[in-house]
């Protein structure tokens, strides 16, 4: 299991509604994403921070473990915008108004990151995905999404430990012999993954499989007062950005 896995099935929050919690990290993330990036992107990305590692109760090398990820993707984008290729200047020269630009989408997608890892470290999938049934989402769709979900884990389980073995064998000792493990690890995983899908199909035709997966779903109530805590901060978030907008820029 993913250590961001295992928060969200440890959180503080994992007996509360998905629709609760939806409210609250997806809103800031859609508040990064459309408020000014100075001064409302910084203030949800505090606001997040702060839900985080306070009421969330997630660790801080948890979370730095999970959001160093998509923050070097954000880096990267933001980098691109420094610089221009081709024009008088020269090959690749320093782009007009680009370190405000990289600035403003760091700023950005560095605070909707942080929006959408709240969620995630609070709301385990299989809490999730059985109740897309009941939005509208097709039993298929979410059935294969379980599937999927499951078998990974499996599969990263296995590459583990094949890897392990490769090592226990000096298998990675050279550049050549860690060539021949990485060709010998893609097979055999890629063989353990039919040969799992193959009996997975089999256990399920043995149980009367008729198209639906059944799981047990933890009761959940969606909760009238943390949904109007979090619009009210949200709402505090947007009313803060629009009064300082015009004073700081």
């Amino acid at each position: 299991m993913l250590p961001i896995d295992a928060a969200a099935h440890s959180s503080r929050w994992r007996r509360r509604h998905p629709v609760d919690k939806a409210v609250l990290g997806l809103g800031l993330t859609v508040l990064a994403i459309s408020l000014p990036p100075w001064p409302g992107a910084v203030l949800v990305l505090v606001a997040a921070l702060g839900v985080l590692l306070g009421p969330a109760g997630v660790s801080p090398r948890d979370l730095w473990q999970a959001y160093r990820v998509p923050l070097g993707f954000c880096v990267t984008g933001a980098v691109t915008l420094l610089v221009q290729v081709g024009g008088p200047g020269g090959i690749v020269t320093l782009a007009d108004g680009g370190p405000v630009r990289a600035g403003e989408l760091l700023l950005r997608t560095s605070a909707a990151s942080l929006g959408v890892l709240l969620f995630a470290f609070t709301t385990p999938m299989s809490d999730l995905l059985p109740r897309l049934v009941k939005a509208g989402v097709p039993a298929p769709v979410v059935d294969v999404a379980l599937v999927t979900y499951r078998m990974s884990f499996l599969l990263l389980d296995s590459v583990r430990r094949i890897r392990e073995a490769q090592a226990a064998r000096l298998g990675h000792t050279t550049r050549a012999a860690a060539w021949r493990s990485l060709a010998g690890l893609g097979s055999t995983a890629f063989v353990r993954a039919f040969d799992r899908a193959a009996r997975l199909q089999s256990g399920l035709a043995g149980r009367g499989y008729d198209g639906t997966l059944r799981v047990l779903v933890p009761e959940a109530r969606v909760s009238v007062r943390f949904v109007a805590v979090s619009v009210m901060l949200l709402t505090a978030l947007t009313t803060l950005t629009l009064a300082l907008e015009r004073p700081l820029s």
